[in-house]
């Protein structure tokens, strides 16, 4: 396979990836109704950014630890589901009537920058879909690094279409999905959905 012929093959791969319903798009979503696009943006940045370095840390062959090392990749397992766990925790218990209160300041882009990218790179899985689909699409004459931060690339482009569309949709139904029942709706079940991923992560090998 060439060299385009492996990037259109692996963009087709990632695209149905990137829109199947997951933790992104469950925080992405949560994100811009409860908190405004400024935030929502911050958690896209942040979890695009986490994947590139997924797929350049693949390319240099220092993700393949996770995969050969049991421990190494225990560690980590544990470290993003006890953050996953406590992020959707402070959903399900935060007090609703200080998260509606007029006075409260919006999270701005820097926290929600932060909390995707400590959410993705904390994400072992995602290192282990690099290690194992990133090699088949590296054709043998490609300079690896350059082509697996090229294919990298290709899924932060696609990530990035998906959550302008996510975003979109949820700047279109802000007027309904803001109101104060909906949003107490929206963190209960984005925590649940959040919490369910941690415990997932942790007791799935």
């Amino acid at each position: 396979m060439d060299i385009a012929g492996s990037i259109w093959s692996f963009a087709a791969v990632v695209a149905l990836l990137t829109i199947t319903p997951g933790l992104d798009t469950a925080l992405i979503l949560r994100t811009s109704l409860v908190a405004g696009r400024t935030s929502a943006w911050g958690v896209v940045l942040g979890v695009q950014l986490g994947t590139l370095a997924w797929g350049v840390l693949t390319a240099a062959g220092l993700s393949a630890l996770f995969a050969a090392s049991q421990l190494a990749y225990d560690v980590l397992r544990w470290a993003g589901a006890a953050y996953l766990v406590w992020m959707g925790l402070r959903m399900l218990l935060t007090r609703q009537e200080a998260a509606e209160s007029p006075d409260q300041k919006p999270e701005g882009f820097g926290r929600g920058f932060t909390r995707g990218l400590v959410t993705n790179l904390l994400n072992p899985k995602v290192g282990a879909f690099y290690v194992a689909m990133l090699p088949q699409f590296i054709p043998a004459e490609a300079p690896h690094a350059l082509m697996g931060l090229a294919l990298a690339g290709v899924h932060v482009v696609e990530g990035l279409l998906w959550s302008t569309l996510l975003i979109g949709f949820a700047t279109l139904m802000s007027g309904f999905l803001r109101t104060p029942a909906v949003r107490r709706f929206l963190d209960r079940v984005t925590g649940v959905v959040i919490v369910g991923f941690g415990v997932r992560l942790a007791f799935q090998d």
